[in-house]
């Protein structure tokens, strides 16, 4: 394959996977996902981040070609996940000399999946430096963005930055490389969904990311998915500081769980009544046809919520009740909300949904709707408040 050079001596590495339905075997990937890797070709060589074992059966001959059968001196480990470092075993089978980059607590993750002891380690801290000879890479550790071992490496020499999971996206590659290459439009939904669904709930500690990074006069950023950012890198900056910060757009999430379609009526009618009072970014959500990550990701980007439930054996709907479990572990902060809830003998739905919102930090616009049977607009008349205080 045609070889993609990033900046002086440093080249792309990186594949689609198109077969994966699943990240995490958790997160729908209807447009895949890139790997990303990228390779240091200089006096010394170094590999940062590996892909996901079987992603790339001619990776070993990309790197082996660049190097011209050179020896890899060093392997850059930013992050122990599997989706980033499967591929360490085969890679000290083809060079047993290398030496693996990376902080402490990533080197106890090695040992328990590797076997590997403190002689293949080569242990770095906040601002230490790696000369390669043309390249010189600091390393900053950024713990909880997304894991405790995370960290950054930045070549101060083309002021590239390596982030790993951080500015990274669901979605493949599909030709375009780069940021000036596609069109983001495609992207950004599926980047804040990544955001929102895997780092969203360590917000504060990006933050305290950017902080030590807020010295680096950064002019391209790698990630491991999604496009390299070589253009506009402050786009990618920008995008995280606002999600980070909880920083969201008016409109309106509306999500559901219905059963036999009243509780689905009272969602329609309250979001007829929001339409009719100007706002336009209005969603409608079926929690039981729509996966959580979709909807986590449009709660991040709009101010309010309302959530609605019907009763199920006492309690709230099971797919209801797992956005609320998922809410209460994302933590998106600084929304406005409402409830509603339907029953037939039981009001479990409503009484549930009040118990997940009495432990967010939401600001509660107007009394909860709940009715007993088929509504009516007698029965539905509390969704005026809604509507008038929502906006």
């Amino acid at each position: 394959m045609k070889q993609i050079v990033i900046s002086n001596k440093i080249f792309y590495l990186g594949t689609n996977d198109r077969k994966k339905s699943l990240f995490e075997n958790n997160w729908p990937l209807p447009n895949g996902v890139s790997y990303n890797s990228y390779l240091i070709n200089d006096t010394k060589s170094a590999l940062v981040d590996t892909l996901e074992f079987g992603s790339k059966d001619d990776y070993l001959d990309q790197i082996s070609l660049i190097l011209e059968n050179k020896k890899l001196d060093y392997l850059i480990v930013n992050h122990m996940e599997p989706d980033h470092s499967s591929m360490i075993g085969i890679l000290l089978k083809f060079y047993p000399s290398l030496k693996i980059v990376s902080n402490i607590k990533a080197f106890k993750m090695l040992e328990a999946y590797f076997g590997l002891s403190e002689e293949n380690f080569l242990e770095v801290k906040d601002g230490d430096l790696l000369d390669l000879g043309y390249h010189k890479l600091s390393f900053h550790l950024t713990p909880w963005v997304h894991w405790p071992e995370t960290m950054m490496t930045f070549d101060t020499t083309d002021q590239v930055l390596f982030s790993c999971d951080a500015f990274g996206s669901f979605g493949t590659l599909d030709g375009g490389i780069f940021d000036d290459e596609i069109n983001f439009d495609r992207y950004e939904d599926e980047m804040r969904r990544y955001y929102s669904n895997i780092v969203g709930k360590y917000s504060n500690m990006v933050q305290k990311a950017f902080t030590k990074l807020q010295d680096l006069d950064i002019k391209i950023i790698c990630p491991s998915h999604g496009p390299v950012w070589r253009s506009n890198p402050l786009k990618a900056v920008e995008l995280y500081d606002k999600w980070s910060k909880h920083e969201s757009v008016d409109g309106v999430v509306i999500a559901f769980a219905s059963m036999y379609g009243n509780t689905e009526k009272m969602a329609d009618f309250v979001a007829r009544l929001i339409a009719e009072r100007g706002i336009k970014e209005i969603k409608i959500f079926d929690v039981s046809k729509t996966h959580v990550s979709y909807i986590l990701s449009d709660i991040w980007k709009y101010k309010s919520v309302i959530l609605g439930s019907c009763a199920y054996n006492s309690g709230m709907h099971p797919m209801m009740e797992h956005l609320c479990h998922e809410l209460s572990v994302i933590n998106p902060k600084g929304k406005n909300y409402a409830l509603f809830g339907s029953y037939s003998w039981n009001g479990g739905g409503l009484k549930s949904l009040l118990t997940f919102s009495d432990k967010m930090s939401w600001n509660k616009i107007a009394e909860p709707v709940e009715l007993m049977g088929a509504p009516n607009s007698i029965k539905m008349s509390g969704f005026q408040e809604i509507a008038d205080k929502i906006i």
